[in-house]
């Protein structure tokens, strides 16, 4: 079984395309108060989305794949470091989020400061649907795709956003560390050339404290599942197909 889970500010939605070009058996998971509600009193850090995701993966009838993007990268790197006995193995895009020298980049730091990111998710909620489609669409996301990011974000995400990332401050590694083992399960971390939000340096030294192999993208961006969702199921079947048949 391949698990995929999504980043921030996102949906499950996002892995549609891509679970369409898959052969294999999958389902994508959606974090609680992204296009779901917000359970009664989730704190929405990253400790409880990471329990959350556990709990989640241990209800499976046995280990599965698991795929991670953006702040879903950051939570399959937690799991494969603390709770890898869930998995048959790992994939994730960029990890330099996880790096200790990390910076969080503009729109993080913005939400990361009380009241600036109010104010910031106050003023975006209300403006025009176009205006918000339009920064994912400078991202490299197709329109269609593009206002239906958008459209998906409300209240309740945002303020699960602002929870989750000043859980995280100043970065993930200050508060969770770093990980001195190896992964408990094979992982490949898929880099992408055009996403402004990782550094190739960074994630290649994560992958390498943690055993994983890095697989290099080039010409996709942040967004590589809604951009080339044929190639990358392919990509991340063939690295699915090689571990099974290595456990036998």
């Amino acid at each position: 079984m391949i698990v995929l889970l999504h980043g921030v500010p996102e949906t499950a939605a996002i892995w549609e395309p891509l679970r369409a070009e898959l052969t294999v058996e999958s389902t994508a998971l959606a974090l609680p108060g992204f296009g779901c509600p917000r359970p009664d009193g989730f704190s929405a850090t990253k400790d409880e989305y990471l329990a959350w995701l556990a709990a989640e993966l241990a209800s499976f009838s046995e280990p599965v794949h698991l795929v991670g993007h953006d702040w879903g990268a950051a939570l399959t790197y937690g799991i494969a470091t603390r709770h890898g006995e869930l998995l048959a193995s790992w994939i994730t895009d960029g990890l330099s989020g996880v790096h200790p020298d990390y910076v969080w980049h503009d729109f993080a730091q913005t939400w990361l400061t009380p009241g600036e990111g109010e104010a910031f998710w106050d003023r975006l909620l209300t403006s025009e649907l176009a205006n918000r489609a339009a920064i994912f669409e400078l991202s490299g996301v197709g329109h269609d795709d593009a206002v239906a990011l958008a459209g998906a974000q409300d209240t309740v995400m945002a303020g699960c956003i602002l929870d989750l990332y000043r859980s995280a401050n100043p970065n993930i590694a200050a508060t969770w560390g770093v990980e001195a083992e190896r992964a408990y399960a094979p992982g490949l971390i898929l880099p992408c050339g055009d996403d402004p939000f990782d550094t190739l340096e960074m994630t290649e030294v994560m992958a390498d404290m943690v055993g994983a192999g890095v697989h290099p993208v080039a010409g996709l961006g942040h967004w590589w599942m809604l951009q080339a969702p044929a190639e990358m199921a392919r990509t991340i079947e063939a690295f699915v197909r090689s571990v099974d048949d290595r456990a036998g």
